[in-house]
Parts: C-alpha cells; sequence; structure tokens
C-alpha cells in the first residue's frame, strides 16, 4: 500500500492534452516544418503575371479591408477603445486599411498570413503583417508551434511562444488546408492547372502575335535542294524582316522556286480560347469571385452584376473578414483585460442595402418585440439607457 502512494506522489501531474498530440509528435519529430509549396512562384506567375488572378486577389483583399470593423463588450459596441486605435494606424508607416489589405492579400497568395505585435509594458503599440515566405513554424516536441522563426537572407528572428504570455508575439492566420498540420491551402494553389492554361494562352497569342498575326506557313523549294548557306541566309531575312506586329501584312519576296504555303488552324485547334476562358472563370471560382465582376464573358447586365456582388460579399468577403476580425480579438483581447468581439459592419455594405432595410422593415413591423431585442435581431447591442445607437 506504502509503495504504491509513493509511486502516485511521485508520477506527474496531469494536464489539459489533446489526445491526437501524440500522433502529431510523431510525424513532425520536433523538426522545422517549412512551407511545402514555392510561395515566390505562386507570387510570379499568378499575381505578377495573371491578370485574372491579380484582380481576383485585389478585388477580394481592397473590399475586405475596406469594411469597417465594430468593437463589442459584454454585447455592447464601443465607439472608442485603444484596439480600435491600434487597428486604425497599427504601424507608423501604415494606416489601418493598407495593413489589412497586405494580411488578406498574404491570405489569398500564400494561404498563411503573419502579424507581429510590438509590446510596451505588457500592451500591444504596433501590429506588422510578415511576409508568409520568410516566416517557418517550428514544433515542439507535441507537435504543438513552439516558435516562428522570420529569416531575410543570412538573418533570422526567432519568435518563441510562452505559455505564461498574454500576448503571443505572432498571430498565424490560415486558410483551411485538409493536409497540413501547420500551414493553409492558397487558392491560387488549388488553381494552379487553370493558372497554367491560361498562362500558356496567353503566351500562345503573344507568340501568334511575333509571328505577324497570323499561322505560320511552310516555304516549299522546288527543284534542287537549298544549300546550308543559303538556309541560313533565308532563315534570317525572314526573322528580321517578316516577323513581328511592325511586319504583319508586308508581302514575302520569294526567288526562283520557292513557293509560300500557309497553314491554317483547324476548328480544333481553335479550342484554345475556349480553353482560356475556362481557366479564367476556373480561378474566379478559386478565390469565390463572379466571373462577372471579373469583366468575363457571360450575362452583362445591370441585374446580374448587383446580385453578383451580393453574392461576392456574402459568399467571400463577409466571412473571411469575420475570420479574421474574431482571430484577432482572440489574439488581442487579453492584453487589455476585457473580453471583446471584432465583427464587421454590414450596414457599411452598400451590395447589402437592400436586405438591410428589408431586414430592418420586418422587424419594426414585429410589435412582440422589445426595442432592446429589436435591436440585436439586427444586429445591434441593447442601448444604454434605453437611447441611442452606442453607448
Amino acid at each position: 500500500m506504502l509503495d504504491r502512494l509513493t509511486r502516485w506522489l511521485q508520477a506527474p501531474p496531469e494536464a489539459k492534452a489533446s489526445r491526437t498530440q501524440g500522433a502529431i509528435a510523431l510525424y513532425v519529430a520536433g523538426r522545422a516544418v517549412w512551407t511545402p509549396r514555392d510561395y515566390a512562384a505562386l507570387a510570379r506567375e499568378g499575381f505578377q503575371k495573371n491578370a485574372i488572378v491579380h484582380r481576383a486577389v485585389r478585388l477580394v483583399s481592397e473590399a475586405a479591408a475596406s469594411l469597417p470593423l465594430v468593437l463589442k463588450s459584454e454585447g455592447r459596441e464601443l465607439g472608442r477603445h485603444p484596439l480600435l486605435a491600434l487597428l486604425a494606424r497599427p504601424n507608423a508607416r501604415e494606416g489601418g486599411q493598407r495593413f489589412l489589405e497586405s494580411l488578406y492579400g498574404h491570405l489569398m497568395v500564400s494561404g498563411n498570413a503573419y502579424v507581429e505585435a510590438v509590446c510596451l509594458d505588457g500592451a500591444p503599440h504596433e501590429l506588422h503583417a510578415l511576409r508568409p515566405d520568410r516566416m517557418r513554424v517550428v514544433p515542439d516536441a507535441d507537435g504543438w508551434p513552439a516558435a516562428y522563426e522570420y529569416a531575410v537572407g543570412a538573418q533570422s528572428v526567432r519568435f518563441a511562444i510562452r505559455e505564461d504570455e498574454t500576448l503571443p508575439p505572432i498571430l498565424h492566420l490560415t486558410l483551411f488546408h485538409p493536409a497540413d498540420d501547420h500551414y493553409g491551402l492558397s487558392p491560387m494553389e488549388a488553381a494552379a492547372t487553370a493558372l497554367d492554361i491560361h498562362n500558356a494562352a496567353g503566351a500562345w497569342n503573344k507568340a501568334l502575335l511575333d509571328n505577324a498575326a497570323r499561322p505560320s506557313g511552310a516555304l516549299v523549294v522546288g527543284g534542287t535542294a537549298l544549300t546550308d548557306a543559303q538556309f541560313d541566309r533565308l532563315k534570317t531575312e525572314l526573322e528580321a524582316n517578316y516577323q513581328g506586329a511592325g511586319n504583319a501584312g508586308r508581302p514575302l519576296l520569294l526567288e526562283g522556286g520557292l513557293d509560300w504555303k500557309p497553314l491554317s488552324l483547324s476548328p480544333k485547334d481553335m479550342d484554345f480560347v475556349e480553353a482560356k476562358a475556362a481557366a479564367a472563370r476556373e480561378i474566379a471560382l478559386a478565390f469565390g469571385v463572379p466571373p462577372l465582376l471579373l469583366g468575363l464573358p457571360g450575362d452583362n447586365t445591370h441585374a446580374n452584376y448587383a446580385e453578383a456582388n451580393r453574392a461576392f460579399y456574402r459568399q467571400t468577403v463577409i466571412p473571411l473578414v469575420r475570420r479574421t476580425a474574431e482571430a484577432l480579438a482572440h489574439w488581442l483581447a487579453p492584453a487589455f483585460g476585457e473580453a471583446l468581439r471584432l465583427e464587421p459592419d454590414l450596414d457599411a455594405i452598400e451590395a447589402l442595402a437592400d436586405e438591410r432595410e428589408s431586414l430592418w422593415r420586418r422587424v419594426s413591423a414585429a410589435a412582440f418585440l422589445s426595442d432592446d431585442e429589436k435591436r440585436e435581431a439586427v444586429g445591434y447591442g441593447r442601448a444604454a439607457g434605453g437611447k441611442g445607437r452606442r453607448p
């Protein structure tokens, strides 16, 4: 009995832990986990070289960043708070909208976004969006992130995560990835095949334009074959005098024995036009942007545009902003010692004005609801003292 009691006293205390952490620890074995994709290649081939990707990323990030955030505490909206001031001016180089644009842009291109908090006396004074391609997650022996390393060239900065910290130094935002424990999945990676097709079709059109903006042809030699010197001279003259958009339509002067046979494209070869259009729509689908908003061919009517704009906000922008605002509030609120929530202000979305007006009309007509219940039904907290929208 005494031996059993001694063994029980010497046993380590129980701690709360996920039942899956042992499996994760076995998988990563305490080693650094690097992003399993080439962020630079995605950024270069997608955002920098493809107009559809560029516009889709800009459209999502700018729309999400321009959506105002409302801060609430215990169901009441706060008009002034240090957290709101921090988000309005996160650092000396950026305003709030530019900071959020960078954050959402990193999420769209990489599937990951990192925010560094610069603290003074335990309170956050600056926020900085860090490049995802320079950051790596360093897990501990249990498989959970123990630190983040930010590397630029030969220099690196390590941000350790300590359990006793009120505010961790790094906030890591991710998009859902079904096959990765630490990193998110970029919409651009899901659309990689469509992106390659669209870029290849653009390169094909450029090559066609460089070759007199028409399908190539064949020079047929009658009689004796050309010598090497004659072949090289003919090739040089064709490249110098007949290729390029500036030489389009220029007559071809042929010497004796040469005949020009133009080659045309078959209907099957012309399918690349449809392939490019289909690839563009797949890219838009991956980013959650209606093709109509990107100027792609379709039912371009005013009614359809308004409906597409509403769907864009409902299905893409608002969920993205809600997830990001929730993560920011969960990360920063402990530093202010309050239970705070950040939510998007849906009343500020012009595309949803008709829907909001219809909601207000229905709630106002509900005589069985009190004024406070009506306010809560449309997304506002109870009025302080029964007066006004804000306390």
